[in-house]
């Protein structure tokens, strides 16, 4: 059966929502990965094995983050040729984009079995947490190829119209994940190396069903294993498109990493702590990531149909819609910030250190969710390098140099957890100028490199 749909025709409104919400489930699910492994370990490990899955989750995006981005560029290409009816090159990227991801997950294998116990230490890692990080990221990076492929697999579905097979295979895998973490710590009583299998376990099933349903389709963009190669224009285009958010997405990474190390300097407690908030922000930031993708889709395919007046309607309504559910959720987040830390960790010092992060950051969410979504219409207009350099100027550079200057003069964790919200109000002025200064498509134009004035109103 059909799946895939065009966002071209009908509601602006109704296609976003229809096309997000999968997302947002899928997201959410996806999600449930990690919190159900700190749930787990942080109630029957403790909190240093907590620290240690928390102390993990920066160095395993900053792996990924690279190929994932990549999949987000190589989505805004399949989405513009789906929409325009280009069924040559639509079999092209995605088969180029099947052989990319497979040499990634490779790759990520290697390199995070070989570096995970030389990085941990470069991060400052405390003695006492360390060697359970090290076998946590070690046995996780096995799994990098089920990783790799499923944002591979799902970033194709989802730019064609299809959001919902992803979402149940997330859902499948969710519930695959909990029953092997109950089962490895609270059944057999194993370590924090039993949760990391039990995700990319739970990880592979997912990738393998999204590549089943991609195998099966009858329709251009279904993946033909004898056909999966490197196509070397196609792959360019790819590099191209997909290569700044990679890069954006890995320097962001590596930002949270030398962020995370400031906070290993606070010791385990505090790790443990900020681990637990990094678990429940998880959760809070779907509705800004979830609009984020579906505007990147939305305004790529409608490129690719040359219709840019819905492109502008998609902008408008998206931001706007992100940026409401965004600081809904935030004050949800602030009210109730002592219970949802205390799930991971009851250990009073544990939560104080959680609350006070989600306090600090929780009611500016929507600064965060205009500049995701700023970023995510750029790539669908096929300018990338916009938000990779916004992004890399001010959510890794200026935000590293103010936590590394301050801190010498305010030796206190506050001055870390102020660095985010201080740079996503930066990071919206910048982009809330270009989208409303620089020349967008015009409603009627055709190919997106011929541009009049046009603003966000």
């Amino acid at each position: 059966m059909k799946q895939s749909v065009s966002l071209t025709d009908g509601s602006v409104a109704r296609g976003m929502l229809v096309f997000a919400i999968p997302i947002f489930f899928s997201n959410l699910f996806q999600q449930l990965y990690n919190a159900v492994d700190s749930l787990i370990v942080g109630n029957f490990l403790g909190g240093e094995a907590l620290a240690a899955v928390g102390s993990s989750g920066s160095l395993i995006f900053l792996l990924t983050g690279f190929f994932n981005g990549v999949s987000l560029g190589a989505g805004v290409l399949v989405a513009r040729y789906y929409g325009a009816g280009d069924e040559k090159s639509l079999h092209r990227v995605v088969h180029t984009t099947v052989a990319l991801g497979l040499a990634a997950g490779a790759v990520l294998t290697v390199l995070g079995v070989l570096l995970t116990p030389q990085i941990l230490r470069w991060m400052g890692t405390p003695q006492e947490v360390l060697v359970n990080s090290i076998i946590y990221f070690r046995v996780y990076s096995f799994g990098s190829m089920s990783v790799v492929m499923y944002n591979m697999g799902a970033s194709i579905l989802q730019s064609v119209g299809d959001s919902r097979s992803p979402m149940r295979y997330l859902i499948t895998a969710s519930v695959v994940n909990v029953v092997l973490d109950l089962l490895f710590i609270a059944g057999f009583g194993m370590g924090v190396g039993a949760a990391a299998l039990a995700t990319i376990l739970s990880q592979t099933v997912s990738a393998i069903l999204a590549f089943r349903r991609l195998s099966m389709t009858t329709e251009a963009y279904g993946v033909r294993w004898k056909e999966v190669r490197f196509h070397g224009p196609t792959l360019r285009a790819v590099v191209i498109q997909g290569v700044p958010s990679g890069v954006q997405n890995s320097v962001i990474s590596l930002s949270n990493v030398i962020v995370q190390a400031n906070i290993n300097s606070f010791g385990a407690q505090a790790m443990a702590g900020c681990g637990a908030y990094s678990k429940v922000e998880g959760f809070a930031f779907l509705p800004v990531t979830c609009f984020a993708m579906a505007l990147a889709t939305f305004v790529s395919q409608n490129i690719g149909a040359r219709k840019m007046e819905r492109v502008h309607r998609g902008m408008r309504f998206g931001i706007a819609t992100s940026v409401l559910l965004a600081e809904g959720v935030g004050v949800i987040m602030f009210l109730l910030a002592p219970i949802l830390i205390a799930a991971f960790n009851s250990e009073p010092e544990v939560v104080a250190f959680g609350v006070q992060q989600a306090r600090t950051v929780s009611l500016l969410y929507f600064l965060m969710a205009f500049s995701h979504c700023c970023a995510g219409i750029l790539r669908g207009l096929g300018r990338p390098m916009v938000p990779m350099m916004i992004m890399l100027a001010i959510w890794c550079a200026l935000r590293i140099v103010y936590i590394t200057i301050t801190l010498r003069l305010i030796p206190q964790i506050e001055v870390i957890f102020v660095a985010y919200p201080l740079t996503w109000a930066i990071s919206s002025v910048l982009f809330a100028w270009y989208l409303t200064h620089c020349p967008m498509p015009s409603p009627g134009g055709g190919a997106p490199e011929h541009h009049t004035s046009r603003t966000i109103g």
